[in-house]
């Protein structure tokens, strides 16, 4: 009879437990689907500040009104296009490297965070290493489609090699020259070096792309470095992006 009771409890124990774990599995997708949903509608409405002009021939033009952005949030800086990817998002730099993990562009709590800048970067020409950072959404937002820079279809398509930023101030054209997957880190996300540093530090992460871009990179060269989780919840998927071209704002636009 106590075997039984004992059995009893030791089934009803590990109901009760199964059924915790399946009510917080839940709310945790619930949590970031409605997180989701609100980045979403953010973009949606800041989209009509950013007026991408095509023309048939010649490069797109970016005009931004960073004015309205900033009035939003003045932590906007930049905003960034990565081709064959959702990446087309405006850019925040917080005080820290935390702050815009966990908010959004409107400042409000929110799991899915933000694409940011690594707050050590200036943006003002000086920078040889600027970071920026985005959290891996499943439904591809953010740098949800990052990870598509390590497939090979990404990569034999030269159209995609090619990246913008765009400040208040100048437009600047980046060239992909390394792509590949690694173990949280420090290395790959620094931003200021010493004498020689930056010539190891350029050796080093292009001898790391999984692929041969073919591109020349010097240390006179500056480098946009893009950081997001991997879906295997334990590696980071890295793009680096040497500066080819910047242009004024009078010019591009």
């Amino acid at each position: 009879m106590k075997k039984r009771k004992l059995k009893s409890w030791v089934i009803i124990v590990f109901s009760i437990l199964c059924l915790i774990g399946i009510l917080v599995a839940t709310s945790k997708i619930i949590m970031w689907k409605l997180a989701t949903e609100k980045n979403e509608n953010i973009k949606e409405e800041i989209e009509d500040k950013i007026e991408i002009i095509q023309e048939k021939g010649q490069e797109d033009k970016f005009i931004i009104d960073f004015k309205s952005l900033k009035e939003q949030n003045p932590d906007t800086i930049a905003y960034i296009k990565v081709n064959n990817t959702n990446i087309n998002y405006i850019v925040v730099k917080g005080k820290d490297n935390s702050y815009y993990l966990t908010h959004n562009f409107s400042k409000k709590y929110n799991v899915a965070g933000w694409i940011f800048a690594d707050y050590h970067n200036k943006l003002e020409d000086t920078d040889k290493n600027i970071v920026i950072y985005g959290h891996d959404i499943k439904n591809g937002s953010m740098f949800g489609t990052l990870k598509k820079v390590l497939n090979k279809e990404w990569y034999e398509n030269e159209d995609n090699r090619n990246i913008i930023l765009v400040t208040e101030t100048k437009t600047y054209y980046y060239e992909v020259f390394s792509t590949y997957a690694i173990e949280p880190e420090l290395y790959y996300i620094n931003t200021e070096f010493n004498d020689n540093e930056f010539s190891e530090f350029i050796k080093k992460i292009k001898k790391r792309s999984i692929y041969d871009y073919g591109t020349e990179v010097s240390e006179d060269d500056q480098v946009l470095t893009l950081s997001s989780c991997l879906n295997d919840g334990t590696r980071r998927v890295v793009l680096h992006a040497k500066l080819v071209k910047t242009l004024t704002t009078n010019e591009s636009n």
